[in-house]
């Protein structure tokens, strides 16, 4: 098994009604992105899967336990403070919360919804990689075609991109995984990871408990908790079968892209 497979997950608020115009109050939001983090961790452990998870401050502060409790198997990475609001301060505030909630070092960034960053700004709140590049077209969000498909460098700061398949670019990020045939996911999967060595791929996880109360499309919506969780093992299952999962750090590490114990990248 040479291929890589780096699973990730933005740990944060479930704030995604707000962007259809449903209220929903931070208790809430919290509360339920807890819970799809609860049924996330049996089936992480059962497979031994390391992931990256990018979680906001706020989120760490709020379930401060459970984050130390994942750190020790898992990478913490950064989803800024807040997933509703950002202001360049929040780089190094976020890193420096998440170090202290989770005892562990904190090097990775993933800006809530792909947002464009300052790399500058990035570098300067000490991060060694920044994961917020989508390299496809998202009606509505971004126009990414031109950017590289692979691990790259942007002013100074080492990028990896969330994974899309080779040549039409189809993503491979949680909307796919939802819509797509499982057997079409898959196979862009598997060609990625062919082409490229590794395939990077992210969820949410309060898409992994019932949000089917909430005024969402459909494409957004269904299908989720037990079922999408169902679907979920099944990928960890079919992928472990042709590479091994790895953090987003140990695979930059283990490639060089980055310098252990320093805030250099190659």
């Amino acid at each position: 098994m040479s291929g890589h497979i780096l699973l990730s997950f933005d740990v944060e608020e479930f704030d995604i009604p707000l962007e259809y115009g449903q209220q929903i109050g931070m208790e809430e939001q919290m509360q339920i992105g807890r819970r799809g983090l609860d049924a996330l961790m049996p089936l992480w452990e059962k497979y031994s899967t390391p992931c990256t998870l990018f979680t906001t401050a706020n989120y760490a502060l709020k379930f401060p336990a459970v984050i130390r409790q994942l750190a020790a198997k898992h990478e913490i990475a950064s989803h800024t403070f807040y997933h509703s609001q950002f202001e360049n301060e929040h780089l190094l505030l976020s890193r420096q919360t998440l170090e202290e909630v989770s005892g562990k070092r904190v090097t990775g960034l993933r800006m809530p919804r792909m947002r464009k960053v300052d790399m500058a700004e990035v570098i300067k709140a000490g991060y060694l990689y920044d994961s917020s590049i989508n390299p496809t077209y998202l009606p509505g969000r971004y126009n990414n075609f031109h950017l590289p498909r692979t691990v790259y460098t942007d002013q100074g700061m080492k990028r990896i991109p969330a994974s899309v398949s080779p040549g039409i670019r189809l993503p491979l990020f949680w909307l796919g995984f939802k819509n797509y045939p499982y057997a079409l996911f898959k196979s862009l999967c598997l060609q990625t990871l062919r082409k490229d060595g590794y395939v990077c791929l992210y969820f949410h996880p309060w898409e992994f408990t019932d949000i089917s109360a909430y005024k969402l499309p459909g494409y957004v919506k269904k299908p989720d908790g037990s079922v999408l969780l169902t679907r979920l093992e099944r990928l960890i299952n079919d992928m472990g079968k042709h590479g091994s999962f790895t953090s987003m750090h140990d695979y930059l590490l283990k490639f060089k892209h980055i310098s252990p114990g320093t805030n250099k990248i190659n």
